[in-house]
């Protein structure tokens, strides 16, 4: 890797950092730079989830004040996310990709509206039978499947996990955000463990992005919390929508 790639690398790491922590679109910028850097897809993808391990570093410090008192929810919803993304990252390393790449745009463009149809939805969601913990058995099963979809490639993975939570909890966007970027830092991080051992990361590229991804990802959460929630969040549905679009053509 050439000293204009590490710093092409570098500048998609801060973009990466900051949509991915503000609008869960982290691979918008990531996944691109890596291609352009010259790394094949399958490289590029689990390179990519290497490197955003520094997203859930960053965001976890700046969000410490929504993060309060959330810390059991925390635990769940890490877990559900951490296992399907290890289920993930098992179907990206015995499975080829094509099949699953053909649904990453309708993924993305459901989340997209799912964020758009909050309201409406929530109240839906809120009649749904829960477990004992408060959880319901969609929130959970839709969160471990966000995991997976995380781990296996995880363009906009943070938008799905966005409106999955949205729709389960009565909060400030800034509180749904933070615990957001937990749950889909599990999803990553361990599906990132896999790869490290078992899929060709390039080191180099996964350093330079990560060291961009950490600057960014600090100033999200500082970020979210000032701006209006409403313009926000069909900001980031817009976004979402998008992708999609660039994905499908």
């Amino acid at each position: 890797m050439d000293g204009g790639s590490a710093v092409l690398l570098v500048a998609a790491g801060v973009a990466s950092g900051l949509s991915g922590s503000v609008a869960g679109l982290a691979s918008l910028f990531s996944y691109p730079a890596l291609l352009a850097a010259g790394l094949p897809p399958v490289a590029a993808n689990v390179t990519n989830t290497v490197a955003l391990f520094t997203n859930t570093v960053g965001t976890a410090a700046g969000s410490r004040a929504e993060l309060r008192g959330q810390r059991r929810r925390l635990v769940r919803l890490g877990l559900l996310a951490a296992a399907g993304g290890t289920l993930g990252a098992a179907l990206l390393l015995t499975t080829p990709a094509s099949a699953f790449e053909a649904v990453v745009p309708w993924l993305i463009a459901l989340g997209s509206v799912l964020i758009l149809l909050r309201e409406p939805l929530r109240r839906l969601v809120e009649r749904l039978p829960a477990r004992e913990d408060g959880t319901s058995y969609a929130l959970a099963g839709a969160v471990l499947l966000v995991g997976l979809y995380g781990g296996y490639f995880g363009a906009a993975a943070g938008v799905l996990m966005l409106a999955v939570l949205s729709l389960s909890a009565s909060e400030p966007l800034p509180v749904t955000n933070a615990v957001k970027n937990i749950a889909t830092g599990a999803a990553n991080v361990t599906a990132a463990v896999a790869y490290a051992f078992l899929a060709p990361v390039h080191w180099g590229a996964a350093a330079a992005l990560g060291l961009g991804c950490l600057a960014g990802s600090r100033l999200g959460p500082v970020i979210v919390r000032h701006l209006p929630e409403k313009p926000l969040r069909i900001g980031i549905a817009l976004a979402g929508l998008g992708l999609a679009g660039s994905l499908w053509y």
